[in-house]
């Protein structure tokens, strides 16, 4: 049984019970939430070991951190690196987009290692196999797609992003707004070629009841991904995209009566102004479904630094509804992201994610902050490093400028305002 099915029955399950006692929710109404939809556990039979986690509402925004190969950078050691760098910085899950190299090892390697739920997309491999195999990507059958996708879920998978929203009459509304930057999404794109070469309709759309049977069988998490979601500012919020959000919320309905737990992706690339009308559209056309979003960057000229137009985003984003923020590291744009890239981007997104939460009361991140403004309060250093998200920063720079006076810091020294105010206020 899955789940959202033994949520339904009324069963609080392990999963439940452990999120409930560590973000301080009633297990019960948590229950309740997963049972209508609203939040999700993405927890594959198979993962060993798992520290399960939930995402959606009601709960504290959860942040993913992307690592993989590609076909010009293969180095499995250096993964296995950035998933360690990515848990240690506080990510809540790992996705592994690996593209190159043995995807089936690298994958394993990873989900084995790894306590926190990891995703994938399983349509990369699919097309990189038969590329090898055929010469091309238009060779790819949908039982070819179906089993690489079952292989996945075998090994231990916990969610999946599946581009099966895209569907013809979208292609078509695409071609007829028309574009500055037609599709961004690796998936999405190789979809469209496979559909635009056979006049065939997507198969994980035209065969979705055998994607939920996959799904319903080792308890995946579906992540209804965004083929068109917006490249650049001036696409965001078009007709192509909110076609493909409408048909992704009937996709959601058709999940939940198979049992089936799944969650929306969401852009890309928004200005600040449209964030929250993006959220408010997705929460309407799709039941409430916990929203998934990259960023979003709030403009496309920070290359180099794209993790602050990330985080930005994804404080606006988070503050306004969405529940799980999908980093973006200084790289993004550029290459491939190096250890200290996804270091960078984890915390980058991880301050987006408190800052939101702040802003939406949950009380556990309004506690940590109180803390901080007490040890601070009290010049209690080692207790303001042991708070902060990056205390391996914190920590560095206590170091390596340390003060004449132990109580301060180097910025004030002597002349600190706390110090020089504490004996009259406190005594």
């Amino acid at each position: 049984m899955t789940q959202l099915r033994m949520a339904k029955d009324g069963v609080l399950t392990p999963e439940v019970n452990y999120i409930a006692e560590k973000e301080k929710v009633d297990p019960s109404h948590l229950g309740e939430m997963v049972a209508k939809g609203r939040v999700v556990i993405p927890a594959n039979k198979n993962h060993k070991d798992l520290e399960p986690c939930g995402i959606g509402e009601g709960l504290l925004i959860k942040v993913n951190s992307n690592i993989g190969t590609s076909s010009d950078h293969i180095d499995l050691e250096e993964e296995m690196a950035k998933l360690e760098a990515s848990i240690e910085a506080g990510a809540d899950t790992v996705m592994d987009l690996s593209t190159g190299g043995d995807l089936d090892l690298i994958r394993r390697k990873i989900i084995g290692a790894s306590k926190v739920p990891i995703g994938t997309v399983p349509i990369y491999q699919a097309v990189i196999e038969t590329v090898a195999d055929s010469g091309g990507l238009i060779h790819l059958t949908a039982d070819r797609l179906f089993e690489t996708i079952e292989r996945q879920l075998s090994d231990g998978v916990d969610f999946i992003t599946v581009h099966c929203g895209l569907t013809l009459k979208g292609l078509e509304v695409l071609k007829t707004q028309g574009r500055d930057l037609d599709i961004v999404s690796r998936g999405g794109a190789f979809l469209t070629t496979w559909m635009l070469y056979h006049e065939r309709e997507n198969p994980l759309f035209e065969y979705y009841d055998r994607l939920l049977s996959l799904a319903k069988s080792y308890d995946v998490v579906l992540s209804l991904g965004d083929s068109l979601r917006p490249g650049c500012l001036a696409d965001s919020t078009d007709r192509a995209q909110i076609h493909e959000l409408m048909t992704l919320g009937s996709l959601t309905k058709l999940a939940w009566e198979e049992d089936v737990q799944a969650m929306i992706e969401g852009p890309g690339h928004i200005p600040l102004h449209e964030i929250e009308t993006n959220i408010k559209l997705e929460k309407s056309l799709c039941n409430n479904a916990p929203f998934y979003v990259l960023g979003p960057l709030v403009t496309d000229i920070a290359a180099g630094h794209d993790h602050i137009a990330c985080a930005i985003g994804g404080a606006v984003a988070g503050w306004a509804g969405a529940d799980f923020l999908c980093y973006v590291t200084p790289s993004e744009h550029l290459s491939l992201p190096s250890v200290d890239d996804v270091r960078q981007g984890v915390i980058a997104t991880k301050i987006a994610a408190h800052a939101a939460d702040i802003a939406r009361g949950n009380k556990l991140a309004l506690g940590l902050d109180k803390e901080m403004g007490m040890a601070r309060k009290n010049l209690d250093w080692e207790k303001q490093i042991n708070l902060a998200l990056d205390q391996t920063k914190a920590r560095e720079y206590r170091k390596n400028r340390p003060p004449a006076e132990e109580d301060v810091c180097t910025m004030c020294g002597k002349f600190c305002a706390i110090k020089q105010v504490k004996e009259y206020f406190h005594g």
